[in-house]
């Protein structure tokens, strides 16, 4: 296929189109400037012609003179006779008498006489002499003033007047050319400011594709090409962080599965290598199995779980359901594990919450995932707080630990997915993105307050049924 560039599309399109308008102006501009000299030249023989016929009918009124004498005076002492001929045609049609004295040829062409023989009052006429010269004449009927003669003709050359319009047309030509070429001159200088930032554009995104994020681009405008460019090199700033992201939970999520994958295989060969073992390495060891097989589980469905929601195909079993339960579940599953890393887990139960509308398995995964984010980020000695309570028409839970905490400059992207503030702990760092996600699909909020070396609180906020039963049916009353 032909490339169409920009250069070109711009001359066919926008200075194509200038130049068609400038010939039509030019050529506009050409027929009123002519016509404007034309009709100036050929009233002007008007009405010297007409000042000429009237001479000779005062001269035919008086029956004392002899008009063939007055219309020979009249041509010979006409006072323009150097601009202009002035020429007297008898009834048949011969020109017996010119202000020159010299007679044209018998065979002269004169549409100008033949128009007024026709019955034209005034006959006009443009054209060429035989040698080539460029005239005007204008011939009026005298038939009434004197029967011996039937018109007054007066000719003139247009080789000045059409040498001050070839002027103008000259001048008006060199200021279409002068504009043409600063179109030109400003218009590739535009198309230039354009097609530079772009096939710089263009380079550096193909160094994209190809998975290279360390160049930028160039900026220096601050039009819309800069916008651009500003938007390009944020895109590539963060699919940069993103790829590190993901490079990152790669390698996290690998160590993840080796650590559980390490346990299972070293006490299964230590099971297997022993004739005998006694009750205690037998049970110890099942233990680790069972715990680590029920992590790797976990790890998976978190991964699934992921890949569902990155796909469209996250979905809920809502039903009406005791969040107290499902808290009360996670916290019991995670006090073991405290008293094991010397954690303290204080859980203020309230004595009833409302009822919420939800999946009871994913708020319990919720709950599960920030809890243990919260045992996970914190060191011996520290203390895990978990309470709940409602307020209104909504349902709050708070878990906040005293551990390590987020950086400031973290905080904003802990729900990011792939994004481990510190990654001196383990995880896949897509736990609490599909936490966000699970909370807002059920019309709450999961909010993280953290500071670094303090500790760090999650607030979520989830609506009461009443709530959501109301909601519903005024959008099925709208819907209606």
């Amino acid at each position: 296929m032909v490339r169409k560039s920009i250069t070109k599309r711009w001359i066919f399109n926008n200075f194509g189109l200038v130049f068609l308008i400038l010939i039509v102006i030019e050529m506009a501009f050409i027929y009123a400037i002519q016509n404007y000299y034309y009709s100036s030249a050929r009233q002007y023989l008007l009405s010297k012609i007409n000042a000429v016929t009237s001479t000779l009918s005062i001269h035919a009124q008086d029956s004392s003179a002899n008009f063939n004498t007055e219309i020979r005076t009249t041509l010979e002492n006409f006072n323009e006779k150097d601009k202009i001929e002035l020429m007297a045609i008898n009834s048949k049609g011969r020109i017996v008498i010119t202000s020159s004295g010299f007679s044209p040829d018998e065979d002269v062409s004169m549409p100008d006489y033949d128009e007024i023989v026709s019955g034209g009052k005034n006959g006009y006429w443009v054209g060429k002499l035989p040698r080539g010269e460029k005239i005007m004449a204008v011939s009026v009927p005298i038939s009434s003033i004197n029967s011996e003669y039937s018109a007054i003709r007066m000719v003139v050359s247009l080789t000045a007047i059409d040498s001050a319009v070839s002027n103008y047309i000259f001048v008006f030509s060199g200021v279409c050319i002068m504009i043409l070429l600063i179109m030109l001159f400003t218009g590739f200088f535009f198309i230039g400011s354009i097609l530079k930032p772009i096939q710089q554009i263009s380079s550096i995104t193909k160094k994209y594709a190809m998975g290279d994020f360390s160049v930028r681009i160039q900026n220096n405008s601050q039009d819309e090409i800069g916008d651009l460019c500003t938007s390009i090199n944020y895109m590539a700033d963060e699919l940069s962080n993103a790829e590190a992201m993901k490079n990152e939970f790669i390698s996290s999520v690998s160590h993840e599965l080796r650590t559980p994958l390490t346990a299972i295989k070293g006490w299964a060969e230590t099971m297997s290598y022993d004739d005998c073992p006694d009750s205690d390495t037998m049970k110890k060891g099942i233990n680790v199995i069972m715990n680590e097989t029920e992590r790797l589980s976990q790890m998976v469905e978190e991964l699934l779980d992921f890949s569902r929601m990155q796909n469209g195909h996250f979905t809920l079993q809502s039903a009406t359901m005791d969040i107290l339960a499902e808290l009360g579940d996670a916290v019991l599953i995670y006090s073991d594990k405290a008293k094991r890393e010397n954690i303290k887990i204080i859980y203020d139960e309230p004595d009833m919450l409302p009822f919420v509308f939800g999946d009871k398995n994913r708020i319990r995964q919720v709950f599960i995932n920030i809890i243990d984010n919260a045992i996970k980020y914190s060191s011996a000695g520290d203390t895990v707080t978990v309470t709940a309570k409602s307020k209104g028409d909504k349902i709050i839970i708070t878990v906040a630990d005293t551990g390590c905490g987020i950086k400031e400059s973290d905080l904003p992207k802990v729900k990011t997915k792939f994004f481990k503030a510190n990654h001196t702990r383990r995880g896949s760092g897509i736990g609490l993105a599909v936490a966000d996600e699970i909370i807002t699909m059920h019309k709450g909020t999961l909010e993280v307050r953290s500071k670094e070396n303090v500790g760090t609180t999650v607030i979520i906020t989830l609506p009461a049924e009443s709530r959501l039963k109301s909601e519903k049916g005024k959008s099925n009353e709208q819907t209606k």
